[in-house]
């Protein structure tokens, strides 16, 4: 063979080998497959072999009977299949089948099964051979970015979520080389309790809880060095049973990477309970970081104001930044109008020191692309791109109808889409958008204009899955229900149905951050959104009950177009009006938000804190199918301003604390202003949830047009601290009009009493004899009764005191002698004594006190004016105490005042009052019981003819009275000055 004919061999060899690899490349990338998204069952992908994950955990739906929560966590084909991808985005087909190559399409996936994966035009295929093996299912390990600029400041932040719940949990997260984690630089928030240091993380506060909940501390984090030179943050005796969104959320303050390239970061977890497993650190449970040279940080900052105001500016200007440090100089914000085709220089002011920039004039209704240009320095290039809106989006540009057919999908795709673009306002047009569940994202705002309505349809959201069942308590307590107790750390069992489930809404979001919903449009909840207690009982299609459910979220604002005045109430009309210029009334209603048939909540907000909530008009259309309108658990720095109710089953605006997040947390800094209502139970509640501390609450302007319990309700029945609480004390701006009470049961229920419903707590059955009477029934033995303390209430006119709001149908029923009234109750509670239960009181609470007395109320310039019509017989009346399962003024009965009646009280003012009837009433005046330290001055009362005494007391001591009239039998009559009291 000659030279030449041996170099033509080589090369025809050389091509063959090529062509033949290259095909067998082909061949393997057509059937090649790695983890999809949410791969909690896979825990390793070889060449051949695919590892699958199986063992059990507690699980429980709404409908799983309660001793059938122990679920296998093995995939189902199904399952397996649906997290399963192609490793090169091509189309590929998959089979299981048994060892002996029979194909499967239902059953379990057993260890010798085989997964034959088929490429797209089934050139190919490839055998991989299955093996299961006990671990924990794979977490989710995410970064907030996924890249990042090298030599610059930043703070790195990473979320984990555990694939399934556990108690006492261990977490490791393993950081790469070159970055550095100490206990001082890194922060953790665990299932949302709030960010601390890894050094505070064991003196956490694990909130209020009674002797009987396992956990003294949040958690325990260390710190040590991995193989690679890198570090393991090692979480331990983490209760993961809530679920919150990610578990873990990570910050490592400080961050300047000296390198680009890339960083991989891993995280495992181990459970302890049904069994211990641990997952596998692979796939979903890993992160990677990609450090560049050039600018890859740069970021829109988003309209965070707490109160969206449309100004000429507001959509013609943008704000950037990017991470502090580098080298780069000749730096140029750029922007295009065509999706980056094409660039120009944009007219922008840039701070190099703060690396911030910001432009302005911009066209509006243009989707903008911006990037920076740098021309010179180590960051020489461009950086990534970024979007901006200069306008309202219109919903329909999204294949969004608006004509009455399902929406939900194509709104659900438009929020995800301006989510992406860093946030935005989606504008709904008129028209009428049927959703079933809406999911709401951070920095998205929802504009509503006027005949734009959004209507509730059957299907939404299920509500969640939990580790507990809430089948022991999901409604109602009576005095001998031991639900809740039950099991002392199942966190959902110690509120009501709707308070812990989450997802079943029309709008729903958690974690998130900067959220809107505004405009003057409706919402409608169209008889879909359930308001019983029942909801659970219904068919899965007919669950949801709440209208917007929030979960630890920040910066919330729901309302209509703002408006600088405010909100009053005409009579004649039976309508708000805004008080204008020199008091003229304003009664165009266009700027409000109408909220219509809102189920069990208007809003559940729980562990959110910044919230802005104002004008809206609750009911306008449609006076049916609606409970609780505002209601805020765990929640701080709230506003609420300018809202009328026409008419609700339950309370209207209701600060809580309750365990539906699976721990507690103290509520605080209420600003409500303005807030006009008829409602079947209380138009503002504070407290009935306490199981954590309710502080600094001020209410100025209040009309309450109707309240079957309470005008103004302040209670703490589960051990948490109710204090400093002010009506009328112009923390909010001006006192307009002096704030009114009509057809209010009692004007005031204040009261303590000792539900106890928190995580840990501990109950017993007892007997006892209370004032001649005898009871069965439940006694909280380890949490602390509650407090009441600090309460300023003024400047208010109370007239029509009887249960009559117009929910029961007509608007309004006059008294005709049917109706419940009570007298204004400051109820105070106490333990039944030693020697009155049968075979003794077994236990002492924790702190030793068994009386819990209501401290330092005061009364300034308030008017009474009651029914009346009580007996002489009456003053007798003995009110019993407020024990588990009695914590409304109906339990009350009678009480043997008709002005105010006070028990378990200490320090009191009742100053420039006045106390009247429109029937003789027999009963004292005021009537005071265990209160020690009393100051009555300037107050004018009636005194009945058959009763000689105007102010009644039993136990009292230090009552002082001065400066004080009564009138006889008749308002008007003859006058005698106050100067004593029955002892």
């Amino acid at each position: 063979m000659t030279r030449q004919s041996v170099i033509k061999l080589a090369l025809f060899l050389c091509f063959a080998i090529r062509a033949i690899t290259t095909y067998g490349q082909t061949k393997a990338m057509g059937t090649r497959i790695t983890f999809g998204k949410n791969a909690k069952n896979i825990a390793r992908i070889t060449n051949d072999s695919l590892i699958l994950i199986s063992g059990s955990t507690n699980l429980f739906t709404v409908d799983t009977p309660e001793d059938q929560g122990l679920v296998s966590t093995k995939a189902s084909i199904g399952d397996l299949l649906r997290q399963l991808v192609s490793v090169d985005g091509s189309i590929q087909q998959y089979t299981i089948t048994d060892k002996d190559g029979t194909p499967k399409t239902t059953g379990d996936i057993n260890t010798g099964d085989k997964l034959v994966v088929s490429s797209s035009k089934g050139i190919s295929t490839k055998t991989y051979h299955i093996a299961v093996k006990p671990m924990a299912l794979s977490g989710q390990l995410t970064l907030d970015n996924t890249t990042i600029t090298a030599n610059t400041n930043h703070d790195l932040i990473l979320y984990f979520t555990a694939g399934q719940r556990s108690s006492d949990a261990t977490v490791k997260i393993y950081v790469p080389a070159g970055i550095p984690v100490t206990m001082d630089n890194t922060t953790v928030n665990v299932i949302g309790r709030g960010e601390v240091k890894l050094s505070g993380l064991a003196t956490q506060s694990i909130g209020r809880v009674g002797t009987r909940y396992s956990y003294s501390k949040v958690g325990e984090a260390a710190i040590s060095t991995s193989s690679g030179a890198g570090s393991v943050i090692t979480f331990s005796h983490l209760d993961l049973r809530p679920a919150n969104g990610a578990d873990l959320k990570i910050r490592i303050s400080g961050v300047n990477l000296k390198k680009t390239g890339r960083y991989q970061f891993k995280a495992s977890y181990s459970t302890s309970k049904p069994e211990v497993l641990t997952s596998p650190g692979t796939g979903p449970e890993t992160a990677a970081l990609t450090a560049t040279r050039t600018i890859s940080d740069f970021m829109r900052i988003p309209d965070t104001a707490m109160s969206y105001r449309e100004t000429p500016t507001l959509y013609t200007t943008a704000h950037f930044k990017w991470g502090q440090g580098g080298n780069a100089s000749g730096l140029q914000l750029m922007q295009s109008v065509d999706k980056g085709k094409t660039w120009s220089a944009a007219s922008a002011k840039i701070d190099l020191q703060k690396a911030t920039a910001s432009v302005s004039g911009l066209a509006p209704n243009k989707l903008y692309t911006f990037r920076l240009s740098i021309k010179d320095g180590t960051q020489k290039g461009y950086s990534n791109p970024v979007s901006f809106y200069s306008g309202k989006m219109d919903i329909k540009s999204f294949g969004v109808t608006g004509s009455g057919t399902d929406d939900t999908e194509n709104i659900n795709k438009a929020i995800a889409y301006l989510n992406q673009l860093g946030g935005g306002t989606l504008l709904f047009t008129p028209g009428t958008y049927m959703v079933r569940t809406v999911h709401l994202l951070s920095n998205v705002f929802l504009y509503l204009e006027k005949d734009a309505i959004i209507k509730a349809l059957k299907g939404g959201d299920a509500p969640e899955s939990t580790w507990f069942s809430d089948r022991k308590y999901r409604s109602g307590l009576s005095p001998t229900d031991a639900g809740p107790y039950t099991d002392p750390e199942n966190y959902m069992t110690k509120q009501d149905v709707g308070h812990h489930y989450f997802k079943n809404a029309m709008f729903f979001g958690e974690r998130l951050d900067n959220v809107k919903i505004i405009g003057n449009g409706q919402i409608n909840g169209n008889g879909n959104l359930v308001n019983g207690d029942g909801v659970m009982k219904n068919l899965p299609d007919n669950r949801c009950d709440k209208m917007f459910s929030l979960k630890l979220c920040t910066h919330v604002e729901i309302g209509g177009i703002y408006h600088p005045e405010d909100l009053w109430y005409d009579e004649t009309k039976d309508e708000p009006y805004y008080i204008g210029a020199n008091g003229a009334k304003n009664f165009d209603s266009d700027n409000m938000l109408k909220l219509d048939r809102s189920g069990h909540f208007a809003l559940l907000a729980t562990g959110t804190d910044g919230i802005n909530i104002h004008d809206t008009y609750i009911c306008k259309n449609n006076q049916t199918n609606v409970r609780d309108v505002y209601d805020f658990m765990e929640c701080n720095n709230v506003k609420v301003t300018n809202i009328f109710s026409r008419v609700s089953s339950d309370d209207v605006v209701k600060p809580g604390s309750d365990c539906s997040l699976g721990f507690t947390r103290p509520a605080s800094n209420y600003l409500v202003r303005n807030i006009i209502g008829d409602t079947n139970c209380n138009l503002i509640q504070l407290g009935s949830e306490t199981a954590d501390d309710i502080t600094q609450v001020y209410v100025d302007n209040i009309y309450v047009l109707g309240a079957n319990k309470a005008g103004f309700s302040i209670s703490t029945n589960d051990g948490g601290h109710v204090k400093d609480i002010y009506l009328n004390s112009g923390r909010t701006g001006p006192i307009r009009e002096r704030s009114k009470m009509y057809r209010a049961m009692t004007p005031f229920f204040i009261s303590i009493s000792n539900r106890g419903r928190i995580i840990g707590a501990e109950a017993g059955r007892y007997v006892f004899t209370e004032n001649g009477k005898k009871h069965d029934e439940l006694l909280v033995k380890n949490v602390n009764i509650g407090q009441v303390e600090n309460i300023n209430l003024k400047a208010l006119d109370v007239y029509e005191v009887y249960s009559g709001s117009s929910y029961s149908g007509k608007r309004w029923k006059p008294y005709d002698g049917t109706q419940r009234k009570a007298s204004p109750i400051i109820a105070g509670y106490k333990l039944p004594d030693n020697a009155d239960v049968t075979g003794g009181l077994d236990f002492k609470l924790p702190n030793g006190l068994h009386t819990g007395y209501i401290k330092n109320v005061v009364f300034d310039d308030i008017n009474f004016l009651v029914k009346g019509g009580n007996p002489i017989t009456d003053t007798t009346a003995v009110p019993a105490e407020l024990g588990v399962g009695q914590y409304n003024a109906a339990d009350l009965k009678i009480q043997p005042s008709y002005g105010l009646w006070a028990r378990h009280v200490k320090d009191i003012s009742v100053n420039n009052c006045t106390f009247n009837y429109e029937k003789r009433d027999s009963r004292y005046a005021l009537f005071f019981d265990d209160v020690i330290d009393a100051r009555i001055s300037h107050i004018k009362a009636v005194k009945a003819l058959d009763n000689p005494i105007v102010i009644g007391t039993k136990k009292a001591q230090n009552v002082q009275v001065s400066n004080s009239v009564y009138y006889h039998d008749t308002w008007g009559n003859a006058s005698a000055k106050v100067d004593g009291i029955d002892k």
